[in-house]
């Protein structure tokens, strides 16, 4: 059949139930065009082509996998993206929804992938490390809340959706895995700029410890710091603070 490459951070799924699961997630919104990322072995994959209607492509690095996926699955063919998903243009021109198994070693890079393309992702289903599935969703006063919850939620619903034992992958990874999923958030938070907003957010987190005002100090005149909201820690402001907080920056 095929084998497994550690260095790619491969493990398959194959509990068919946590496959119906995640298939039936998707089927909760409507969609017309379906990126798969990460197919491997084709667990999802198989149920995956038989939605109706979906104009579906997917997106696998592996050789060894694309020449599996296309003799297991004939119907494939002119569907596989050959290259790794964080190298790879915007695969449609209309929205599109994303799901997949992701490979842990890039997971947090393939939501700032997705992050990227948020004018057209209209919305993502995806397994996670627990413990990365966990940041994504985290909200402010949790001690895993960070940069990307932050970034993610200032854009994106996020739902833990359910979690999913070491034994329903082969081979069994050494943690837990959760599924979640991002939808666009209806009411866009107003920000001074996404580059004020992201760097504000990453500089404020990089010392999370220090209070607001000698994290940032740098990004804001002297005279605004005085304000109590700088007495706070990264990790006790919300979203919409971050947001708002962009407006008087330098």
């Amino acid at each position: 059949m095929y084998t497994l490459k550690k260095s790619l951070g491969q493990h398959f799924l194959k509990d068919e139930d946590i496959c119906h699961r995640i298939v039936a997630a998707l089927q909760q919104h409507p969609f017309h065009q379906l990126l798969e990322v990460g197919p491997g072995g084709g667990a999802l994959t198989k149920y995956l082509l038989p939605l109706p209607g979906i104009d579906f492509k997917c997106v696998e690095v592996d050789d060894e996998k694309v020449q599996y996926l296309l003799q297991t699955y004939p119907q494939l063919a002119g569907k596989i993206i050959h290259k790794s998903f964080l190298d790879i243009d915007k695969p449609f021109d209309k929205p599109f929804t994303v799901v997949g198994n992701f490979p842990y070693n890039i997971s947090s890079q393939i939501v700032f992938k997705v992050l990227e393309w948020k004018a057209d992702v209209e919305c993502m289903i995806g397994m996670f490390q627990k413990e990365v599935a966990q940041r994504i969703v985290a909200k402010e006063g949790s001690k895993v809340y960070g940069v990307t919850s932050v970034l993610v939620q200032a854009f994106f619903d996020a739902a833990y959706l359910f979690e999913v034992d070491e034994n329903a992958f082969t081979p069994p990874p050494k943690v837990k895995s959760a599924v979640i999923r991002l939808q666009p958030v209806k009411n866009a938070i107003e920000m001074k700029s996404e580059k004020h907003f992201f760097l504000l957010v990453k500089t404020a987190f990089n010392q999370r410890r220090k209070t607001l005002r000698n994290a940032v100090r740098g990004l804001f005149e002297p005279a605004l710091l005085d304000d109590a909201i700088f007495n706070k820690r990264a990790e006790q402001l919300s979203i919409a603070q971050f947001a708002a907080l962009t407006f008087k920056m330098r």
